[in-house]
């Protein structure tokens, strides 16, 4: 498998590096452990002569040759600490050349990753249109305007698409190289897991901070805090657009705009953050938590907890320990 990891200037250290290691990983037990099958040829490339990471350091890289045709580009994050930073990046030259050569690459058939803010790379080329995609959660509500004809969904950690896979936040490059791994060969990806100790998460939604979410505009925010307050109560939708001055239609679309879900959805996600933060307190027994955040019983709960988390309330309790 030939694997080309497209680097660009202001690379995320760490996401470059697990990206690198775990194919390192890879190839080094294929050749011990499986008679050097599959094989696993990384090389790393770049629009500019020199490269260096987010935290200053040089990265040794190749230039592109016209005539490549990897099965694998792979396209690691840069770091931007706001959205406005991102966009500008997306700008530069030199990215702007990557994503005409990511166009060139998939038109001969090479199939693209991407994790965390390179999915806003790949992103740009319009390959991603009418896909199903995720991103950094963090940057959702950012990527679902910029790029409203995705089908993204950021609770998910992998998402794989007609023109490769698409994976979410900071250690997503991990999970991004040890999917592709496993399309090679899925005890080859169980052992490599088993040595770096890491394995594949489905799940970005228990990382997910809905109030970061908010920030990304004036009336979620405003809809977040009235949220928080009515947790006890349950939710009206109606209730909801009252306080909020506006009507119930213009809430919803909102937050599909935005969040990508409906008001309830984003309630029920705040219920569960809220419950998390309880569960972390050993006094109180899932009936109590319940009602605190609005439900008659705690099978309910534990049917949401369950269905959003992937995790009972042992393994979330455990989880805090």
């Amino acid at each position: 498998m030939r694997i080309t990891v497209l680097a660009l200037d202001g690379v995320f250290d760490t996401g470059l590096a697990v990206t690198l290691d775990a194919f390192s990983t890879a190839a080094s037990l294929s050749a011990m452990l499986h008679g050097g099958t599959p094989r696993f040829d990384v090389t790393t490339v770049s629009t500019r002569r020199k490269v260096r990471t987010a935290q200053g350091l040089t990265v040794p890289v190749q230039p592109i040759k016209p005539a490549s045709k990897p099965d694998w580009v792979i396209v690691p994050a840069v770091i931007a600490s706001t959205p406005e930073q991102l966009f500008t990046k997306l700008e530069r030259p030199d990215v702007r050349e990557a994503i005409s050569q990511l166009l060139k690459w998939s038109a001969k058939g090479s199939r693209i990753g991407a994790a965390c803010m390179g999915t806003f790379i790949l992103a740009e080329t319009g390959l991603l249109d009418h896909q199903e995609s995720t991103t950094t959660w963090s940057l959702a509500p950012f990527f679902r305007q910029r790029f409203p004809q995705v089908q993204l969904d950021e609770s998910r950690m992998i998402v794989p698409c007609d023109i490769g896979v698409t994976a979410g936040s900071a250690m997503g490059h991990l999970d991004l190289a040890l999917w592709i791994i496993r399309q090679a060969s899925p005890e080859l990806a169980g052992t490599v897991s088993r040595y770096l100790t890491a394995d594949l998460r489905s799940s970005q939604a228990p990382f997910i901070i809905p109030n970061h979410l908010a920030q990304a505009d004036p009336m979620i925010l405003r809809f977040e805090r009235w949220a928080r307050l009515n947790l006890k109560d349950g939710f009206s939708l109606q209730n909801a657009s009252k306080a909020l001055a506006t009507s119930s239609r213009t809430l919803q679309r909102r937050c599909d705009a935005v969040l990508g879900k409906s008001p309830l959805a984003y309630f029920q996600d705040l219920r569960v953050e809220h419950a998390q933060s309880l569960l972390h307190r050993d006094s109180h027994d899932i009936e109590s938590i319940a009602a605190e955040v609005g439900y008659a019983d705690g099978a309910t709960l534990r049917t949401l907890l369950r269905n959003r988390l992937g995790r009972g309330v042992r393994e979330i309790r455990a989880g805090f320990e």
